[in-house]
Protein backbone atom coordinates (compact mmCIF):
# COMPACT_ATOMS: atom_id res chain seq x y z
CA UNK A 1 0.00 0.00 0.00
CA UNK A 2 2.88 2.27 0.62
CA UNK A 3 4.48 2.24 -2.82
CA UNK A 4 1.22 3.85 -4.86
CA UNK A 5 1.27 6.29 -2.19
CA UNK A 6 4.89 7.39 -3.13
CA UNK A 7 4.91 7.02 -6.42
CA UNK A 8 1.75 9.57 -6.78
CA UNK A 9 3.87 12.03 -4.26
CA UNK A 10 6.54 12.16 -6.50
CA UNK A 11 4.31 13.02 -9.48
CA UNK A 12 3.32 15.96 -7.47
CA UNK A 13 6.39 17.16 -6.89
CA UNK A 14 6.93 19.76 -8.96
CA UNK A 15 10.75 19.82 -11.51
CA UNK A 16 12.52 22.73 -10.60
CA UNK A 17 15.00 22.53 -12.72
CA UNK A 18 13.58 24.51 -16.05
CA UNK A 19 12.67 27.29 -13.60
CA UNK A 20 16.66 27.44 -11.95
CA UNK A 21 17.84 27.13 -15.58
CA UNK A 22 15.40 30.20 -16.87
CA UNK A 23 16.80 32.02 -13.71
CA UNK A 24 20.51 31.45 -14.72
CA UNK A 25 19.65 32.48 -18.69
CA UNK A 26 18.26 35.71 -17.28
CA UNK A 27 20.44 36.42 -14.77
CA UNK A 28 23.88 35.62 -17.49
CA UNK A 29 21.31 37.78 -19.94
CA UNK A 30 21.37 40.70 -17.65
CA UNK A 31 25.36 40.42 -16.86
CA UNK A 32 25.93 40.51 -21.05
CA UNK A 33 23.80 43.41 -21.28
CA UNK A 34 25.20 45.45 -18.95
CA UNK A 35 29.08 44.50 -19.65
CA UNK A 36 27.46 45.53 -23.26
CA UNK A 37 26.25 48.59 -22.13
CA UNK A 38 29.52 49.53 -19.89
CA UNK A 39 31.84 48.59 -22.97
CA UNK A 40 29.63 49.69 -25.82
CA UNK A 41 27.37 52.59 -24.66
CA UNK A 42 24.92 53.12 -27.13
CA UNK A 43 22.38 55.73 -27.65
CA UNK A 44 19.15 55.95 -29.44
CA UNK A 45 18.60 59.46 -28.40
CA UNK A 46 20.39 60.64 -31.44
CA UNK A 47 20.35 62.94 -34.66
CA UNK A 48 22.06 63.83 -37.68
CA UNK A 49 23.68 67.40 -37.73
CA UNK A 50 25.64 69.88 -39.68
CA UNK A 51 26.57 73.35 -39.34
CA UNK A 52 24.72 76.26 -41.30
CA UNK A 53 24.93 79.28 -42.08
CA UNK A 54 22.33 82.34 -43.62
CA UNK A 55 23.37 83.61 -46.54
CA UNK A 56 23.25 87.56 -46.24
CA UNK A 57 24.23 89.80 -48.95
CA UNK A 58 27.29 92.16 -48.23
CA UNK A 59 25.08 95.33 -50.17
CA UNK A 60 21.24 96.10 -50.76
CA UNK A 61 19.08 95.74 -53.49
CA UNK A 62 16.95 93.66 -55.45
CA UNK A 63 17.43 90.27 -56.59
CA UNK A 64 17.98 90.00 -60.99
CA UNK A 65 19.13 86.56 -61.06
CA UNK A 66 18.13 83.41 -58.57
CA UNK A 67 20.70 80.89 -59.61
CA UNK A 68 19.28 77.98 -57.64
CA UNK A 69 16.42 76.74 -55.80
CA UNK A 70 15.11 75.20 -52.64
CA UNK A 71 16.78 71.98 -51.44
CA UNK A 72 19.48 72.25 -54.39
CA UNK A 73 23.05 71.21 -53.90
CA UNK A 74 25.82 73.18 -54.72
CA UNK A 75 29.43 73.80 -54.92
CA UNK A 76 31.91 76.51 -53.81
CA UNK A 77 31.80 79.14 -55.95
CA UNK A 78 28.58 78.54 -57.21
CA UNK A 79 25.96 81.27 -58.30
CA UNK A 80 23.64 81.56 -55.37
CA UNK A 81 21.90 84.75 -56.60
CA UNK A 82 22.90 88.33 -57.98
CA UNK A 83 21.92 91.50 -57.25
CA UNK A 84 21.05 94.48 -59.55
CA UNK A 85 24.69 95.75 -60.04
CA UNK A 86 23.80 99.15 -62.02
CA UNK A 87 23.75 101.49 -58.40
CA UNK A 88 26.90 100.14 -57.86
CA UNK A 89 28.60 100.43 -61.25
CA UNK A 90 27.63 104.16 -61.05
CA UNK A 91 29.33 104.70 -57.97
CA UNK A 92 32.70 103.50 -59.53
CA UNK A 93 32.17 105.43 -63.02
CA UNK A 94 31.63 108.42 -60.89
CA UNK A 95 34.53 107.80 -58.57
CA UNK A 96 36.74 107.15 -61.51
CA UNK A 97 35.88 110.12 -62.91
CA UNK A 98 37.05 112.53 -60.49
CA UNK A 99 39.87 111.01 -59.81
CA UNK A 100 40.55 111.76 -63.43
CA UNK A 101 39.38 115.14 -63.10
CA UNK A 102 41.58 115.69 -60.22
CA UNK A 103 44.59 113.91 -61.91
CA UNK A 104 44.17 116.59 -64.64
CA UNK A 105 44.00 119.66 -61.84
CA UNK A 106 47.02 118.57 -60.14
CA UNK A 107 49.76 119.72 -62.60
CA UNK A 108 47.55 122.60 -63.46
CA UNK A 109 47.73 123.64 -59.74
CA UNK A 110 51.13 122.58 -60.09
CA UNK A 111 52.69 124.89 -62.62
CA UNK A 112 50.51 127.41 -60.60
CA UNK A 113 51.74 126.31 -57.31
CA UNK A 114 55.70 127.17 -59.23
CA UNK A 115 55.04 130.58 -60.46
CA UNK A 116 53.59 131.82 -56.95
CA UNK A 117 57.19 130.03 -55.69
CA UNK A 118 58.80 132.60 -58.40
CA UNK A 119 57.07 135.31 -57.33
CA UNK A 120 57.91 134.52 -53.78
CA UNK A 121 61.82 134.37 -54.70
CA UNK A 122 61.25 137.88 -56.67
CA UNK A 123 59.98 139.42 -53.64
CA UNK A 124 62.37 138.23 -51.53
CA UNK A 125 64.84 139.30 -53.79
CA UNK A 126 63.47 143.07 -53.73
CA UNK A 127 63.32 142.79 -50.34
CA UNK A 128 67.35 142.26 -50.18
CA UNK A 129 67.67 145.47 -52.45
CA UNK A 130 65.47 147.84 -50.47
CA UNK A 131 67.05 146.46 -47.36
CA UNK A 132 70.33 147.30 -49.20
CA UNK A 133 69.10 150.69 -50.28
CA UNK A 134 67.87 151.65 -47.02
CA UNK A 135 71.34 150.74 -44.93
CA UNK A 136 73.47 153.18 -47.59
CA UNK A 137 70.84 156.10 -47.49
CA UNK A 138 71.39 155.40 -43.31
CA UNK A 139 74.96 155.46 -43.59
CA UNK A 140 75.34 158.78 -46.01
CA UNK A 141 72.46 160.36 -43.46
CA UNK A 142 75.31 158.91 -40.34
CA UNK A 143 78.17 160.50 -41.88
CA UNK A 144 76.91 164.28 -43.53
CA UNK A 145 75.13 164.95 -40.21
CA UNK A 146 78.62 165.96 -38.77
CA UNK A 147 79.94 167.62 -41.00
CA UNK A 148 77.15 170.22 -41.34
CA UNK A 149 78.32 172.05 -38.15
CA UNK A 150 82.04 172.44 -39.63
CA UNK A 151 80.46 173.67 -42.78
CA UNK A 152 81.73 171.17 -45.09
CA UNK A 153 77.68 169.86 -45.91
CA UNK A 154 75.00 172.16 -46.42
CA UNK A 155 72.05 172.16 -45.26
CA UNK A 156 70.23 171.31 -48.19
CA UNK A 157 72.61 168.46 -48.31
CA UNK A 158 71.65 167.01 -45.16
CA UNK A 159 67.61 167.42 -45.85
CA UNK A 160 67.85 165.62 -49.19
CA UNK A 161 70.54 162.92 -47.39
CA UNK A 162 67.38 162.59 -44.57
CA UNK A 163 64.57 162.58 -47.15
CA UNK A 164 66.53 160.15 -49.13
CA UNK A 165 66.86 157.36 -45.96
CA UNK A 166 63.16 158.27 -45.04
CA UNK A 167 62.24 157.37 -48.91
CA UNK A 168 64.68 153.82 -48.60
CA UNK A 169 62.73 152.71 -45.63
CA UNK A 170 59.89 153.38 -46.79
CA UNK A 171 60.78 151.21 -50.15
CA UNK A 172 62.24 148.46 -47.64
CA UNK A 173 58.17 147.97 -45.54
CA UNK A 174 56.81 147.94 -48.89
CA UNK A 175 58.97 145.31 -49.94
CA UNK A 176 58.73 143.32 -47.54
CA UNK A 177 54.76 143.25 -47.36
CA UNK A 178 54.89 142.22 -50.65
CA UNK A 179 57.09 139.23 -50.06
CA UNK A 180 55.06 138.19 -47.17
CA UNK A 181 51.94 138.13 -49.11
CA UNK A 182 54.07 136.37 -51.98
CA UNK A 183 54.85 133.45 -49.40
CA UNK A 184 51.45 133.50 -47.86
CA UNK A 185 49.95 133.30 -51.59
CA UNK A 186 52.22 129.59 -51.92
CA UNK A 187 49.35 127.06 -51.21
CA UNK A 188 50.88 123.23 -52.36
CA UNK A 189 49.28 120.50 -53.73
CA UNK A 190 49.08 118.21 -50.94
CA UNK A 191 45.46 119.22 -49.89
CA UNK A 192 44.94 117.76 -53.91
CA UNK A 193 47.49 114.67 -53.18
CA UNK A 194 45.38 113.75 -49.96
CA UNK A 195 42.41 114.08 -51.83
CA UNK A 196 43.43 111.98 -54.62
CA UNK A 197 44.10 109.45 -52.06
CA UNK A 198 40.50 109.26 -50.82
CA UNK A 199 39.06 108.98 -54.10
CA UNK A 200 41.06 105.97 -54.38
CA UNK A 201 40.12 104.25 -51.44
CA UNK A 202 36.30 104.52 -52.86
CA UNK A 203 37.02 103.28 -56.11
CA UNK A 204 38.26 100.26 -54.10
CA UNK A 205 35.37 100.34 -51.80
CA UNK A 206 33.25 100.89 -55.20
CA UNK A 207 34.62 97.68 -56.77
CA UNK A 208 33.89 95.98 -54.00
CA UNK A 209 30.49 96.70 -53.76
CA UNK A 210 30.46 95.61 -57.24
CA UNK A 211 31.68 92.03 -56.52
CA UNK A 212 29.12 91.96 -53.71
CA UNK A 213 26.21 92.45 -56.08
CA UNK A 214 27.16 88.59 -57.06
CA UNK A 215 26.35 86.04 -53.81
CA UNK A 216 28.44 82.58 -54.59
CA UNK A 217 28.39 79.62 -52.26
CA UNK A 218 31.27 79.65 -49.80
CA UNK A 219 31.55 75.54 -49.22
CA UNK A 220 30.25 72.71 -50.50
CA UNK A 221 26.41 72.76 -49.60
CA UNK A 222 22.66 72.13 -49.99
CA UNK A 223 19.94 75.11 -50.20
CA UNK A 224 17.31 75.12 -47.23
CA UNK A 225 14.51 77.39 -46.53
CA UNK A 226 14.24 79.43 -49.81
CA UNK A 227 11.52 81.60 -49.62
CA UNK A 228 12.32 84.46 -52.18
CA UNK A 229 12.45 85.15 -55.74
CA UNK A 230 13.84 87.68 -58.70
CA UNK A 231 12.82 91.18 -57.99
CA UNK A 232 12.71 90.89 -54.05
CA UNK A 233 14.48 93.68 -52.13
CA UNK A 234 16.86 92.34 -50.08
CA UNK A 235 19.00 94.05 -47.21
CA UNK A 236 22.50 93.75 -46.16
CA UNK A 237 23.32 91.92 -43.38
CA UNK A 238 19.85 90.21 -43.25
CA UNK A 239 19.81 86.46 -44.47
CA UNK A 240 18.25 85.16 -47.81
CA UNK A 241 17.73 81.97 -47.06
CA UNK A 242 20.42 79.14 -45.44
CA UNK A 243 23.27 77.08 -46.58
CA UNK A 244 23.92 73.73 -45.11
CA UNK A 245 27.57 72.81 -44.98
CA UNK A 246 27.98 69.06 -46.20
CA UNK A 247 31.15 68.72 -45.68
CA UNK A 248 31.16 67.55 -42.46
CA UNK A 249 28.06 65.46 -41.23
CA UNK A 250 28.15 64.49 -37.29
CA UNK A 251 25.83 62.44 -35.16
CA UNK A 252 24.77 64.23 -31.58
CA UNK A 253 24.00 62.22 -29.49
CA UNK A 254 22.49 62.18 -25.94
CA UNK A 255 24.57 59.66 -23.56
CA UNK A 256 24.18 59.56 -19.66
CA UNK A 257 26.39 61.65 -17.40
CA UNK A 258 27.86 57.82 -15.83
CA UNK A 259 28.40 56.73 -19.20
CA UNK A 260 30.94 59.90 -20.44
CA UNK A 261 33.92 58.61 -17.80
CA UNK A 262 35.24 56.37 -20.79
CA UNK A 263 34.05 58.54 -23.59
CA UNK A 264 36.95 60.85 -25.01
CA UNK A 265 37.52 63.03 -28.37
CA UNK A 266 39.11 59.82 -30.80
CA UNK A 267 36.71 57.30 -29.19
CA UNK A 268 35.57 55.11 -32.48
CA UNK A 269 31.66 55.10 -33.00
CA UNK A 270 29.33 53.04 -35.32
CA UNK A 271 26.08 54.85 -36.33
CA UNK A 272 23.12 54.29 -38.52
CA UNK A 273 20.36 56.74 -39.64
CA UNK A 274 16.17 55.10 -38.59
CA UNK A 275 15.70 55.91 -42.49
CA UNK A 276 17.98 53.11 -43.38
CA UNK A 277 18.86 50.83 -40.28
CA UNK A 278 21.03 48.84 -42.07
CA UNK A 279 23.65 51.05 -43.43
CA UNK A 280 26.27 51.41 -40.80
CA UNK A 281 28.56 54.63 -40.90
CA UNK A 282 31.97 55.13 -38.42
CA UNK A 283 32.80 57.81 -37.54
CA UNK A 284 34.90 59.32 -34.11
CA UNK A 285 34.01 61.42 -31.45
CA UNK A 286 34.78 65.04 -31.66
CA UNK A 287 33.64 66.89 -28.76
CA UNK A 288 31.90 66.44 -25.67
CA UNK A 289 29.19 69.06 -24.14
CA UNK A 290 30.22 70.67 -21.19
CA UNK A 291 26.62 72.44 -19.99
CA UNK A 292 23.02 71.57 -20.40
CA UNK A 293 19.92 73.34 -19.24
CA UNK A 294 19.90 71.60 -15.88
CA UNK A 295 16.13 71.88 -15.77
CA UNK A 296 15.50 72.15 -11.89
CA UNK A 297 13.57 74.81 -11.76
CA UNK A 298 16.00 77.41 -11.43
CA UNK A 299 17.78 80.00 -13.77
CA UNK A 300 17.69 78.18 -17.25
CA UNK A 301 21.69 78.32 -18.80
CA UNK A 302 21.19 80.52 -22.06
CA UNK A 303 22.22 79.03 -25.13
CA UNK A 304 22.60 75.52 -23.82
CA UNK A 305 21.39 72.75 -25.02
CA UNK A 306 17.92 71.66 -23.67
CA UNK A 307 17.66 67.76 -23.32
CA UNK A 308 14.43 66.42 -21.61
CA UNK A 309 15.12 64.05 -18.69
CA UNK A 310 12.43 60.54 -19.60
CA UNK A 311 10.80 60.66 -16.34
CA UNK A 312 10.47 63.92 -14.39
CA UNK A 313 9.48 62.39 -11.00
CA UNK A 314 12.12 60.22 -10.22
CA UNK A 315 15.79 61.57 -10.17
CA UNK A 316 17.43 60.20 -13.33
CA UNK A 317 20.73 60.50 -14.95
CA UNK A 318 21.21 63.43 -16.84
CA UNK A 319 22.13 63.18 -20.90
CA UNK A 320 25.12 65.38 -22.75
CA UNK A 321 25.46 65.57 -26.09
CA UNK A 322 28.26 63.87 -27.74
CA UNK A 323 29.46 65.04 -30.90
CA UNK A 324 30.54 62.41 -33.58
CA UNK A 325 32.15 63.08 -36.58
CA UNK A 326 31.12 60.94 -39.68
CA UNK A 327 33.65 59.55 -41.81
CA UNK A 328 32.45 58.98 -44.99
CA UNK A 329 28.65 60.10 -44.84
CA UNK A 330 26.22 59.17 -47.56
CA UNK A 331 24.81 62.60 -48.93
CA UNK A 332 21.61 61.03 -50.10
CA UNK A 333 20.42 59.86 -46.46
CA UNK A 334 22.01 62.66 -44.21
CA UNK A 335 19.30 65.28 -43.30
CA UNK A 336 20.09 67.55 -40.26
CA UNK A 337 17.31 66.46 -37.56
CA UNK A 338 17.09 62.99 -39.12
CA UNK A 339 17.02 60.20 -36.14
CA UNK A 340 20.10 58.03 -35.65
CA UNK A 341 21.34 55.57 -33.45
CA UNK A 342 24.98 55.90 -31.74
CA UNK A 343 27.28 52.97 -30.19
CA UNK A 344 30.50 53.97 -28.98
CA UNK A 345 33.74 51.80 -29.10
CA UNK A 346 36.22 53.06 -25.92
CA UNK A 347 37.74 49.81 -25.97
CA UNK A 348 39.27 50.15 -29.73
CA UNK A 349 40.85 53.27 -28.87
CA UNK A 350 42.60 52.13 -25.81
CA UNK A 351 43.97 49.27 -27.82
CA UNK A 352 44.88 51.63 -30.58
CA UNK A 353 46.52 53.95 -28.47
CA UNK A 354 48.45 50.84 -26.42
CA UNK A 355 49.49 49.57 -30.21
CA UNK A 356 51.14 53.08 -30.84
CA UNK A 357 52.97 53.39 -27.59
CA UNK A 358 54.59 49.87 -28.34
CA UNK A 359 55.60 51.13 -31.78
Amino acid sequence: MNAPNSAGAARRTPRTWPALLLIVLTAVAVVAVIWRVDTSPRTDDAYAYADTIGVSPEVSGKIVTLAVRDNQAVKQGDLLFAIDPRPYQYALLRARASLAQLDAQIPLTQRSVNAQNYSAVAAKAAVARAQAAANQASDTLARMAPLIAKGYVSADDLDRARTSQRSAQAELATAQAQAREAQAAVSGVDALIAQRAVLEAEIASAQLNLEYATVRAPFDGRIAELRTSVGQYVSAQKPVFTLIDTRHWYVIANFRENELGRIHPGTPATVYLMSDAGTRFSGTVDSIGFGVDPQDGGASANGLPNIQRSINWVHVAQRFPVKILVDRPDARLFRIGTSAVAVLRPDERVRSDAAGAKS
